[in-house]
């Protein structure tokens, strides 16, 4: 199935057909060993891939690959053309669904000035000029929102509780505007109210602007000023049709099976090469060279589309398994933004150790291997990553399902424990580019995307010869209700649902 034609995927997969026989799977396999799989990936092979990557978003007046785009279409027919072209290795098809998107632009004029205010997804439009009144706390109660709310722009500090609930508490009071204001120093404040609609109030026009910014109106207000805002939202909503891209090697056991997990889609903002071209390229690198090789249990590659918009396209996977399909799942490993410029090498923390978060049983093993890993066989640093479903991995987990992974780094900032161990800046964010125009081919550290590929192969490599490291595989079960509201477990978005 094709979604679409495009040269440029046509052209690149021309490359990789010439390569590998139609007859791939009559011949004998070795089977496949960690160091040899490590061995055949180069680093040139991510850079041309991640080339691909940013031209498919260079190509489209958006210059992005946001889900249902051109760009990202272009993305997932690369995929889906590169591993089909294996010779019969994989089984491959596309999981189609769809999901509402939106963008669009903000403004607030307060006090004679532009207060370089962003656009919270799934806002509904509209223009109003009315004073703004703070909130109390942290606006995650009805009780915060005082009378003089009503009719009027609701103020209100980042903090605590989902951005959606604040914007739906605003409605519910009357407002007819919200302005969220952050609650730590950065450059900007966007995100997304995190579904089309909730059962707290109706959405109200919302924007965010920075912490000196609010906390400069609020003092003001506090100080007996009346304020009035200009705030305009215009967004767009539109039902698009994504897929997600599966492949499954045609060897192996098919009831012990190992699944990888990376977004496929960008951000409105830039071509989403670290995020996530560079997870998206790696599961792509190692599957292609794993057809090399033969395999005990059956490895599962599953590019995941809107993650960006709420971790939907893993959502909808999960969601599409029986309960007898989930319990052939062994384990899920995910990999999103490998290749940050001012990284760190994170291992997602499955024991719970370091963040009192314990993974299903299988995720502290999978943590393990790549600590593992990093200290014997690459002679790396590492640091362990909070286990808070801030990824992909969520809806695994959720299911029971063991999960685990790799990670390096957004928008934190780097501290100087950090730079002895990884190098780099200490202060600054891991990545300076993190949802914006920036996250282009430049903005790769080609030294973490080769070092993360390679621990990919190797847990890869691991798994497919044998799961004896992984505990008995229990029957999956619901750990914890997810909520599609206010998606308790949130994706990279603690900036954008979460807002302590």
């Amino acid at each position: 199935m094709k979604l679409l034609t495009c040269g440029l995927v046509l052209s690149a997969s021309a490359e990789i057909a010439s390569a590998w026989p139609t007859t791939l799977q009559s011949r004998a396999l070795p089977l496949v060993q960690s160091n040899q799989l490590r061995r055949v990936l180069l680093r040139s092979n991510l850079l041309a891939k991640a080339q691909v990557l940013e031209g498919f978003a260079y190509s489209t007046p958006q210059r992005n690959r946001v889900f249902g785009g051109p760009g990202h279409n272009a993305t997932v027919n690369y995929i889906y053309d590169q591993v089909s072209a294996l010779g019969g290795y994989y089984d491959v098809e596309f999981q189609p669904f769809v999901e509402l998107y939106t963008a669009g632009n903000a403004t607030l004029v307060a006090s004679g000035e532009d207060q370089a205010a962003e656009l919270f997804t799934y806002s509904p439009s509209g223009k109003f000029s009315e004073p703004l009144v703070p909130v109390a706390n942290l606006g995650c109660n009805a009780s915060d929102y005082p009378a003089e709310v009503a009719g009027n722009i609701a103020l209100i500090s980042r903090g605590s509780c989902q951005f959606g609930l604040k914007s739906s508490l605003a409605g519910a009071a009357g407002a007819s505007a919200a302005v969220i204001y952050d609650n730590i120093d950065e450059p900007a404040l966007s995100g997304t109210l995190g579904a089309d609609n909730r059962p707290e109030g109706p959405y109200v026009p919302t924007a965010g602007i920075t912490l000196a910014r609010g906390t400069a109106l609020v003092n003001a207000i506090n100080g007996g000023a009346t304020i009035v805002g200009d705030i305009t939202v215009n967004s767009i909503r539109e039902n698009r049709t994504t897929y997600n891209v599966i492949a499954q090697t045609s060897g192996g056991d098919p009831n012990n099976v190992l699944v990888l997990t990376a977004h496929t889609d960008s951000v409105d903002a830039g071509p989403g090469i670290n995020d996530n071209g560079s997870g998206t390229i790696g599961l792509l690198e190692v599957a292609i060279q794993l057809a090399k090789f033969s395999v005990n249990n059956a490895i599962r590659f599953v590019w995941v589309s809107a993650e960006e918009f709420g971790l939907l396209g893993s959502e909808y996977y999960v969601a599409s398994l029986s309960d007898a399909e989930k319990n052939k799942i062994r384990l899920n490993l995910n990999f999103d933004m490998i290749a940050s410029p001012n990284f760190k090498y994170g291992i997602y923390d499955g024991d719970g150790s370091a963040f009192n978060v314990t993974g299903a049983p299988g995720s502290a093993e999978a943590e393990k291997l790549f600590q593992d890993y990093f200290t014997n066989d690459a002679g790396l640093n590492w640091v362990p990553e909070e286990f808070d479903g801030r990824s992909d991995y969520a809806p695994f987990a959720d299911a029971g399902i063991a999960a685990g992974g790799l990670f390096t780094g957004a928008e934190g900032i780097k501290t100087a424990e950090e730079q002895t161990l990884f190098g780099g800046e200490a202060g600054i964010a891991y990545d300076v580019n993190y949802h914006g125009a920036g996250d282009n081919v430049k903005n790769l550290n080609l030294g973490a995307f080769i070092q993360n590929a390679k621990a990919i192969a190797h847990a890869v490599a691991t798994y497919a010869r044998s799961f004896a490291s992984l505990p008995p595989k229990a029957p999956a079960r619901l750990v914890r209700e997810r909520d599609t509201v206010t998606k308790t477990w949130n994706s990279r978005f603690d900036k954008y649902f979460l807002t302590s």
